[in-house]
């Protein structure tokens, strides 16, 4: 067993019996991948290709599946919503991973500097090893299979670690993945977390983790033991801007669609408006009226998703007392006026006037609470947004182009969407990661590819050796002519 395997066993120690069994499992999983992945280290274009037909089918079967397993761990989710967040976008990466993997897999030949000449350039892109994926509660079919995918399409062989947050889902999980992959292709670890513990610290060849920013942390200072290359795909408070000329109608429903989306449990969602001068009354009564719409009642809408536990619902219960004590005005949207206590279903809150320094401003809120801050200009809005962490994502909402591109230039984030929310997440060619505190390191289509793939530079050379010319002793005539050459610009 490795140093590192040794100090995993260790942290096991004195942990819960369940713990510890899984650890050790765990541990197991890791060497036998490891030792698979060194029988084939590189799995042929038919091989990548049969993995991800059997993904497919096994994640055929058992949506329905998914879908029960899902709404009993949240308490009630729709399954049309899981259907078109977690399902649907999985199946469509995987369609296009197996349409795009014979490209993505031919070598790219490079043009040698011509002095080096005559020699050939290329790079090949080779299987890491063994992936670990950390996958959060919030989507938890969509961001296990997503990376899956990708890891898979790059020839690796795959640890998922589940949340313990959704443990039926969990468990549907682990036997779609038995029923299409042998445990040292594809294993999958469940556990509370002193098993998540054990899991980042082991030596994978790269680890991709999605949650908060907090935990993010952690598992990053884990990973860098082993020097783990790591994605973190993170969160953080992704601003949506209302323009003076954007189109109220719209913009209300395509923002509301973004945030009460899994009640509004999205890393992308809009975290909070900011509304030009003048407009901020019409975008409030807009809000109220679309989400009585989309969400006439709420306590037996199925439409409607319930918060993941107790204590998240606490603490976004917080978020609005402290906004309250603050001076904040507080909205809540319940259209049928229902008494909601004995669930975890939250109605949609605008919140107006929150001071900047509460924790509704300064914490993510992960929940259907939808601050409303009034700028005076875009100039302002731009201001306020570089003056805070860069979000995961950015949401513009108006018709200028050249306004448009002053947003695009002007603000980091790890991704826009002009006059829309949240579905550049499902675009297969679109790269998908945050910017610094909201993540690092890109997934998704030919970006995950790419991740989870070492780029291998190969120079080739035949019986001519051009390079003799200056070997040494240094100082010749030809040696001094040559440098001279090189020196020069352009």
């Amino acid at each position: 067993m490795s140093a590192t395997l040794t100090q995993v066993a260790d942290a096991a120690s004195g942990k819960p019996a369940a713990s510890q069994a899984e650890i050790g499992r765990m541990q197991l999983l890791f060497q036998r991948q490891r030792q698979a992945y060194r029988l084939q280290a590189y799995p042929d274009l038919a091989d990548r290709q049969a993995s991800l037909d059997r993904l497919y089918m096994a994640l055929q079967a058992h949506r329905e599946a998914l879908a029960e397993a899902v709404s009993a761990d949240f308490g009630g989710r729709s399954p049309d919503e899981t259907l078109i967040a977690d399902i649907i976008p999985t199946l469509n990466g995987i369609r296009h991973a197996r349409r795009h993997l014979r490209g993505w897999m031919r070598g790219r030949r490079r043009r040698p500097h011509p002095f080096m000449q005559p020699v050939s350039a290329r790079v090949i892109y080779q299987p890491l090893g063994v992936v670990g994926v950390m996958v959060p509660w919030n989507y938890p079919v969509f961001l296990a299979l997503a990376p899956l995918l990708a890891a898979l399409s790059a020839g690796n062989r795959i640890m998922l670690k589940l949340s313990e947050c959704t443990p039926r889902t969990g468990q549907v999980i682990q036997r779609l993945l038995a029923h299409a992959f042998a445990e040292d292709e594809v294993a999958v670890v469940l556990g509370e977390q002193p098993v998540s513990q054990a899991f980042a610290a082991l030596p994978f060849d790269h680890l991709l983790f999605t949650g908060s920013t907090q935990v993010g942390r952690k598992i990053m200072a884990a990973a860098a033991e082993n020097l783990t290359p790591v994605t973190l795909e993170l969160g953080g408070k992704s601003p949506a801007i209302v323009d003076a000329d954007a189109a109220l109608a719209s913009t209300v429903e395509r923002i509301l669609f973004g945030k009460t989306m899994n009640a509004g449990q999205t890393c992308i969602a809009p975290d909070y408006v900011l509304c030009t001068e003048g407009r901020e009354q019409a975008l409030v009564d807009g809000l109220r009226r679309t989400a009585a719409r989309f969400y006439p009642t709420l306590k037996s809408n199925p439409d409607y998703t319930s918060i993941i536990n107790q204590r998240q619902h606490q603490r976004l219960c917080d978020l609005l007392s402290e906004a309250r004590e603050r001076g904040a005005t507080v909205i809540a949207v319940n259209p049928a006026d229902e008494d909601l206590s004995g669930t975890r279903k939250l109605p949609l809150h605008l919140v107006l006037d929150a001071p900047d320094d509460c924790r509704l401003m300064r914490e993510e809120i992960f929940g259907p609470i939808l601050p409303v801050v009034t700028v005076r200009d875009l100039d302002a809005a731009l201001d306020y947004v570089r003056a805070r962490p860069r979000p995961l994502a950015l949401y513009y909402f108006g018709k200028d182009r050249r306004r448009q591109q002053r947003v695009l230039r002007e603000t980091h984030a790890g991704g826009v969407c002009l006059n829309d929310t949240i579905f550049h997440v499902a675009q297969d060619n679109l790269p998908f990661g945050g910017v610094g505190e909201s993540g690092m390191g890109h997934y998704h289509g030919h970006a995950g590819f790419l991740t989870f793939s070492k780029e291998k530079p190969v120079l080739s050379r035949g019986r001519l050796n051009s390079a003799r010319l200056v070997y040494p002793p240094y100082g010749g005539k030809l040696q001094r002519l040559i440098q001279k050459i090189m020196l020069r610009w352009g």
